[in-house]
């Protein structure tokens, strides 16, 4: 049974390009959401693979509920081509760690294993503020206003005042929204859409929370590949640029040789920049 690989694209096409290069296999068929302000979509084409390009456009904002409207419309619209063995949601500018044989050979030895990292799978005072708060005017996080700040701070005190809880008796996970998850897992999250639109609007970066959620709210718990908290690279089978301090950086030549050395199957995030990097970087995972 084929893969199908669920990109989210928003910038960097060039890496893009080279990352849709990478998956352009005949066992796979790629799905690309790019976020409704792009306004002139780039080129794209596979010789391999099947390419969709997804008509319908979410305007996709950091913290937000559109960022899982993006993601859900990416599931529909590879149900509605499927079934697939695996599906794999990626961003626009990560690329691969392995060759093809390498990663259909790792999920037909893992077959039926859900790849969901945590980095948090219990309730935490962070997460209980994030996931059980009503957070106004989540769209302008980036874009913020006077108004807007002073509004949302304003309501989430009174909340914390009044003791206001929202989705009491749900158990939240945190982690990253890069995941890879069987037919099964797909089709029964499509199936909770509107319990998904419920819980996670008006929350603080829903996307970081809904597998890992989704997961320890159903049986799919006991199918996650490493549910251990706190190791989401091998969980979630993603290498992210987190730096000592905190912050997400793009991947360079320093990184090279621990790109090389980690397990993970896929990398996140690089930037064109440098292309001979990224060139150095896909010599290699296709020779894994």
């Amino acid at each position: 049974m084929k893969h199908a690989f669920l990109i989210l694209a928003h910038t960097d096409f060039a890496v893009l390009h080279l990352l849709l290069d990478s998956l352009d296999d005949p066992r796979n068929d790629i799905f690309v959401h790019f976020d409704r302000k792009v306004r002139t979509l780039p080129s794209c084409h596979t010789e391999r693979a099947r390419l969709f390009i997804l008509k319908q456009r979410v305007d996709v904002r950091w913290g937000d509920y559109s960022m899982v409207e993006a993601e859900l419309a990416l599931f529909q619209a590879a149900r509605g081509q499927g079934p697939y063995h695996y599906y794999h949601l990626l961003s626009g500018v990560d690329l691969p760690l392995k060759s093809q044989n390498f990663i259909h050979s790792f999920f037909d030895e893992h077959d039926g294993r859900e790849f969901v990292g945590y980095t948090t799978a219990a309730m935490t005072p962070m997460l209980s503020e994030r996931m059980q708060r009503w957070y106004m005017y989540p769209r302008h996080f980036r874009s913020e206003t006077i108004v807007s700040y002073h509004f949302r701070q304003w309501f989430l005190r009174l909340q914390r005042i009044m003791n206001l809880h929202r989705n009491r008796g749900v158990s939240f996970g945190k982690g990253p929204q890069w995941v890879s998850v069987t037919d099964h897992l797909a089709q029964e999250l499509l199936s909770r859409k509107r319990w998904i639109k419920k819980t996670f609007t008006h929350t603080f970066c829903p996307d970081e929370s809904l597998f890992q959620t989704f997961c320890l709210e159903s049986p799919f718990h006991e199918k996650v590949y490493y549910p251990e908290e706190g190791d989401d690279v091998r969980g979630s089978c993603r290498f992210v640029g987190w730096r000592e301090n905190g912050s997400l950086q793009d991947w360079d030549w320093p990184d090279l040789d621990a790109l090389k050395s980690s397990e993970a199957l896929f990398a996140r995030k690089f930037n064109s920049r440098d292309l001979e990097f990224l060139r150095a970087v896909l010599q290699f995972s296709g020779e894994k």
